[in-house]
């Protein structure tokens, strides 16, 4: 340790060791990590599709052995979320599938000589509405899906009326 002297006051904020600062970085904004492509991201981490499988089928055999009431609302709430997930990743999927199916379509017409078109957003949003309608007609629950828009709805507009108490 360095010796120093007694009758000079020692500064504030003194440095004994120098250590060199640790950078923290994030792997998901830093360019050492490379660019993102979700493609590759899926075809990579393809096996865990399996393994989050298996895990599922093991979670639903607990859930019939298990007696114990909160044990067994635990599993159920699990299951529900693994559930959850595997729709989400597949919903996420489809759209990305639509979205390359799209580009296709753009590069065969920019190929013709045609010049190409580009959907906004809200025609994006139709045309995925109206999948979801086809989709809900031919698994037959388009009648429960637009009751509970109706309900849903209706509730809203009650919200926006004003009050008894304020008139």
């Amino acid at each position: 340790p360095l010796e120093m002297s007694a009758k000079k006051p020692v500064p504030f904020l003194r440095q004994v060791v120098s250590v060199r600062k640790k950078v923290q970085r994030d792997p998901r904004f830093d360019d050492l990590s490379g660019e993102y492509n979700p493609e590759i991201f899926m075809k990579t981490y393809s096996f865990l599709d399996s393994i989050k499988k298996q895990e599922k089928e093991m979670v639903q055999k607990q859930l019939k052995k298990c007696r114990n009431v909160e044990q067994k609302e635990k599993l159920q709430q699990l299951l529900k979320r693994m559930t959850q997930q595997e729709q989400a990743q597949k919903k996420q999927q489809h759209m990305r599938e639509r979205e390359l199916a799209l580009k296709r379509q753009q590069r065969e017409l920019a190929k013709q000589g045609k010049k190409p078109f580009f959907l906004k957003k809200s025609e994006k949003q139709k045309l995925e509405l109206a999948e979801k309608f086809a989709e809900l007609k031919r698994s037959g629950k388009l009648e429960s899906f637009l009751s509970k828009k109706r309900k849903r709805n209706a509730i809203k507009d009650k919200r926006r009326l004003p009050s008894q108490k304020d008139l």
